[in-house]
């Protein structure tokens, strides 16, 4: 996770070298050595995780690429916003780390193990998800809480109420439900005592206006203010992550380029269904030459 990046590119290196600094561990090698059990628990996936994506923007940066004079928007699925944030300059990278890594464990602690559930809908639009969760809710916590793509929808809450929504879903127009390995229900109302943990996080974070517009998460509309920003950050903790209304957005405005910066390419294949659209990831030292090629040429 992300060594290649490392080993081939300074510039990677010295953004894992400051992220383990401002962690005061050793992230890096957790990421290539592991144990995986380690690395896959919330507080150290998501800085890892931004930690990829960074490496990657400072090695493309390095090759004369300019975020500010190349792009239109930046924007990242859930904590990848934290990414799209420091790419933009409007969170450093050492504070980006540490509020994600707040994050991750205020997010774990805020559920006990075992009492939340998410699943994802096949086949369901947005509206459909959202009568299943009320209708599977029965006074618990059910709701949408990632709008991906169409006919993808994430349903996150109480566990006994995901399990009524995955028995259900067929009669709401889903073609499958599928209960996902996750270690707490991310984007929901249970999530309230991690966002007052980021509240207070973020209160004490300096936060500059972005060299580019971030689209939010929870509006999926582009900002720059930076208090806008600090409040919107603390919504998305317990707001629906519109993705899928953030890739409408940049097909409307204009964008016929959309590069996934960092490690994997789920949202690279979401992407890859606007019309019109071009959409690459950049992840390997491969993909980054081809991508430097492209933009620089």
């Amino acid at each position: 996770m992300g060594a290649g990046l490392a080993q081939a590119f300074p510039a990677a290196k010295a953004v894992f070298d400051e992220v383990d600094e401002a962690l005061d561990q050793k992230l890096s090698t957790l990421m290539w050595e592991g144990p995986e059990a380690d690395l896959t628990l919330t507080e150290n996936a998501q800085p890892a995780l931004m930690a990829v994506s960074l490496a990657a923007m400072r090695a493309l940066e390095a090759t004369g690429f300019s975020l500010a004079d190349k792009v239109a928007y930046v924007a990242g699925h859930s904590l990848g916003e934290y990414s799209a944030l420091a790419a933009s300059g409007a969170l450093s990278l050492a504070d980006t780390a540490r509020l994600l890594k707040i994050r991750g464990r205020a997010m774990q602690e805020a559920v006990p193990v075992g009492e939340g559930a998410m699943a994802a809908l096949l086949g369901a639009d947005l509206p459909q998800a959202q009568e299943l969760a009320e209708a599977a809710s029965e006074g618990e916590c059910c709701q949408a809480a990632n709008d991906n793509a169409a006919g993808q929808v994430v349903i996150s809450g109480k566990k006994t109420a995901i399990e009524r929504a995955v028995a259900l879903a067929p009669k709401f127009g889903a073609r499958r439900a599928v209960l996902l390995p996750v270690s707490a229900p991310f984007h929901c109302a249970l999530m309230q005592p991690a966002a007052e943990a980021m509240a207070a996080a973020l209160a004490d974070v300096s936060i500059s206006e972005p060299c580019v517009p971030v689209v939010a998460n929870v509006l999926a509309a582009p900002i720059t203010d930076p208090e806008d920003i600090r409040n919107r950050l603390v919504e998305q903790v317990t707001g629906m992550v519109r993705w899928r209304e953030t890739m409408q957005f940049l097909a409307e405005s204009g964008v016929d380029k959309i590069y996934e910066v960092g490690s994997g390419r789920v949202l690279t294949g979401m992407a890859r269904r606007l019309d019109g659209v071009d959409a690459s990831s950049v992840g390997t030292p491969e993909e980054l030459e081809s991508a430097a090629a492209a933009l620089n040429g």
